[in-house]
């Protein structure tokens, strides 16, 4: 099986970002987090918020907005309908039958490009659509979690990334490509 993380991988950019501009065009209201989300992801890029720590502190205004939306299958055909270009041509020439795509993404967003590009697998984080509760974070070593408890027995052949962030997987992955831009390089 070859498995791929998403953003920066197979998608130019960080696609959580991009739905955030998306839906700021639509809602302005949503310019209060932005503060929030700036501070931590800055902080986080630095180096100076752990993961964990950023999660505590500002997942509680990601569930407060999140239950604000309605339509989330529109919202990731509508988003996909303008970013699918963000697709790096590569991964159309190694694409496979049995592909995973792991992420750190909403799998509601992931299910429908997944879809588009006939991806039957894919896991990534999940949330409540109705209370907004983040009920499954699928980031660093929690993708080995979700590996395993979708696959108990998987074996990863290739693992496609651009970060070391995914150590966990690199670590029980035959074959490592480290993804930057469209440059694919072996590291293992």
């Amino acid at each position: 099986m070859n498995v791929f993380d998403f953003d920066n991988t197979i998608y130019d950019g960080e696609s959580f970002i991009d739905i955030f501009l998306m839906i700021l065009k639509r809602d302005p209201s949503l310019l209060k987090y932005t503060p929030y989300m700036l501070s931590g992801v800055i902080q986080y890029k630095l180096g100076t918020l752990r993961f964990d720590t950023a999660f505590a502190k500002y997942s509680k205004y990601f569930e407060e907005y999140i239950v604000t939306l309605k339509d989330y299958d529109g919202l990731a055909v509508e988003f996909w309908d303008k970013h699918m270009d963000k697709i790096k041509p590569f991964y159309k020439d190694i694409q496979q039958e049995d592909d995973l795509v792991i992420s750190a993404s909403p799998e509601i967003v992931i299910a429908e490009i997944c879809r588009r590009l006939g991806i039957k697998n894919y896991i990534g984080s999940v949330f409540d659509t109705q209370t907004g509760k983040i009920e499954r974070v699928c980031f660093r070593e929690k993708k080995i979690d979700a590996f395993f408890e979708r696959y108990p027995d998987g074996k990863i052949d290739c693992l496609y990334t651009d970060s070391m962030h995914d150590k966990p997987l690199m670590d029980i992955s035959e074959k490592v490509f480290f993804v930057k831009g469209n440059k694919i390089k072996q590291i293992k």
